[in-house]
């Protein structure tokens, strides 16, 4: 676009979203008219309201519908209102976020966090400010955009997805060339929806002196025996300098929290920007109190997203599909082609399936791949619908080693 203004960008966007969405390919921005539910209504552009199996939300355990979590929010906008009004330094800090702060620091077994109220901002507004001219951010090629835009003000290297032997070149090779350098890994990768290989992580940074960010989004209340995550699975509880994450998953809410060492998180409190100047969390953010606690009251939901996680692999698998090193409960189909993918997604939207469809700049165009995240409220009888659509969908396309199916 080299010589457009920006709206002249916007015009040829435009026509890039007309192409793509007249052979139904633009399959984003879907108006839902139900909440966050394993099966969603949804009014597709020309198409009267119809009931899908929903793949796309991240609500993992299913707490955005818990009574009790819904009961908590409604009691707490009874008590403060619907807003805070202002920043957190300034009048907008009210006591449900210090419990919430409190909490969340406990859950990782430290004494002191701090929230913004994105995920996103969590990452982006720590980094930024903690690492400048004179640091060094190691980013794995695989973590989040937030972390990324973090690392605007500082210097940045990365090596490829969990390979380690490139870590410690980095590493050994930039010893003693700056003031501060810091390893950036997600705990779960939203995209491989593979594991970070966290003890060697730690061991590697620690021996050379850096220090080691991770973002868990993904990862807590779904892995770990109490769900605490990915430090939990390598009880790196107290080695993993700064924890960041989000309560728009597991705990069904919104916002982001950042977990290390008191006086690291003080100096957070009154240098990260988007902390400082943004307005604090709604009091409707109080039902997050509710669902840290049912991580450990009902263990159960993460027992029973653990067997839909199984069935829907083992199913798929069984069918010949490739799913990447899938380790969580992101489910990627990998078809390879960012016009199959688009023509996948809507033949699972014709069979009644809502699945997200990735590609190019989310990953490589050659790993465009059908993202689906699985819930501990799906049903048995949800997730054979998604597996009897992926069955006629990969014969159709042939993407699974089936013969196509004759039209």
């Amino acid at each position: 676009m080299s010589g457009k203004d920006p709206f002249g960008w916007a015009a040829a966007f435009d026509d890039y979203v007309r192409n793509w969405d007249s052979r139904g390919h633009w399959n984003y921005r879907q108006e839902s008219l139900s909440g966050c539910l394993p099966e969603v209504e949804l009014c597709l552009r020309g198409s009267a309201p119809r009931s899908f199996v929903a793949l796309v939300f991240n609500d993992y355990l299913g707490f955005t519908q818990h009574p009790a979590v819904k009961a908590a929010a409604i009691e707490a906008i009874g008590k403060y209102g619907v807003g805070s009004a202002a920043s957190p330094a300034i009048g907008g800090h009210m006591s449900f976020h210090r419990l919430i702060e409190e909490k969340i620091a406990a859950f990782f077994r430290r004494k002191s966090a701090v929230l913004f109220t994105t995920g996103y901002t969590a990452n982006s507004a720590t980094i930024q400010a903690l690492l400048k001219k004179e640091d060094l951010a190691i980013l794995d090629m695989g973590v989040h955009a937030s972390m990324y835009e973090g690392c605007i003000l500082t210097n940045t290297k990365t090596f490829a997805h969990n390979n380690m032997e490139m870590l410690e070149r980095i590493l050994r090779d930039t010893d003693g060339h700056y003031r501060t350098r810091m390893v950036i890994v997600d705990g779960v990768y939203s995209q491989p929806a593979d594991i970070c290989r966290l003890d060697e992580v730690v061991r590697l940074a620690h021996a050379h002196g850096a220090y080691v960010a991770m973002d868990d989004a993904h990862g807590v209340g779904v892995l770990g025996r109490t769900g605490r995550g990915v430090i939990e699975l390598y009880d790196l509880f107290g080695e993993v300098d700064i924890i960041t994450g989000t309560f728009s998953k597991t705990f069904g809410h919104l916002g982001g929290y950042v977990v290390a060492d008191p006086k690291l998180v003080n100096f957070l409190k009154f240098q990260a920007r988007q902390h400082i100047f943004s307005v604090t969390a709604t009091p409707a953010s109080a039902c997050i109190l509710k669902s840290i606690d049912l991580i450990d009251e009902e263990p159960f939901w993460k027992d029973q997203l653990w067997e839909n996680i199984r069935y829907l692999k083992e199913g798929l698998l069984g069918m010949g599909f490739d799913l990447g090193n899938t380790q969580s409960a992101i489910i990627p189909v990998m078809t390879g082609d960012p016009a199959l993918n688009a023509e996948a997604c809507r033949l699972l939207l014709e069979a009644g399936v809502y699945a997200n469809q990735i590609g190019y700049p989310a990953v490589p165009r050659k790993n465009a791949r059908i993202r689906m995240s699985v819930m501990a409220t799906h049903t048995r009888e949800h997730l054979d619908r998604v597996l009897n659509a992926w069955d006629w969908v990969g014969a159709k396309l042939q993407i699974n080693n089936r013969e196509p199916i004759k039209t």
